[in-house]
């Protein structure tokens, strides 16, 4: 779950929030990532900000107001 002051919405939440869920698929999917980046000549970055930005939708997220 990740908790979060309503107030602070602001873009360096955001970009906070991204970068942790861009260390989470690198450390579950890292390995996988590279294999189809290899098999495929894709940029691995691209790849993982896209699969970061889908698994910001599995988050719980706890807004205190």
């Amino acid at each position: 779950m990740v908790y979060l002051n309503f107030t602070d919405l602001s873009e360096e939440a955001q970009n906070r929030l991204l970068e942790d869920s861009k260390k989470n698929v690198e450390r579950k999917f890292g390995d996988d990532i590279r294999k189809y980046v290899r098999e495929n000549y894709t940029c691995f970055e691209t790849m993982i900000e896209e699969e970061a930005l889908r698994n910001l939708y599995s988050y719980k997220f706890i807004f205190n107001i």
